[in-house]
């Protein structure tokens, strides 16, 4: 299926709560993903990402809708090598390979962009689709650390998956 990364526009603002309002997406994000997923909460998160320069976090696009978001995020000082990479689609978009290959072309971005040389993702451990998109892009698993997380009042696992940049 085709897609397209592109800046986040206030255009966006509909399609964003339409697919990020969905509990299953949800589940497997950071609480800073707000469930249930306001137009507020849109309006914000699009702000703050354009803010970025040169840009983090893009928007996938299929069929002219934005259908979910892709970032990598730089670290600082002692950890100024890496970055982090984070990404939700969609549930009408899983499972057409569009994840793992946005994750390639975010991994080449944040390598020619940030001058980083490892970008590292974090993954509850139940997560297993998105221990297939990472595995598919070439991260393989750094570490696993055992009921470490706390989602939705449950402890679960994390699983840290990287990628180092090719000299």
């Amino acid at each position: 299926m085709n897609f397209i990364l592109r800046e986040w526009k206030r255009s966006d603002i509909k399609s964003l709560v339409k697919y990020a309002n969905n509990p299953l997406v949800a589940m497997n994000l950071t609480d800073m993903f707000p469930h249930p997923y306001t137009r507020e909460a849109a309006k914000d998160f699009i702000r703050k990402m354009n803010k970025f320069k040169p840009l983090q976090v893009f928007a996938i696009e299929v069929n002219g809708e934005a259908v979910g978001s892709i970032g990598v995020f730089p670290n600082f000082d002692v950890r100024r090598n890496n970055a982090e990479i984070g990404y939700w689609l969609a549930e009408p978009f899983w499972g057409k390979g569009i994840m793992s290959e946005a994750v390639k072309l975010m991994v080449q971005y944040g390598f020619d962009t940030f001058g980083i040389n490892r970008i590292f993702a974090g993954c509850f451990g139940r997560n297993i689709a998105s221990h297939r998109v990472l595995e598919k892009a070439g991260f393989v698993v750094e570490a696993h650390f055992k009921k470490t997380l706390v989602k939705n009042n449950e402890l679960v696992d994390e699983v840290v998956y990287a990628i180092r940049k090719q000299h």
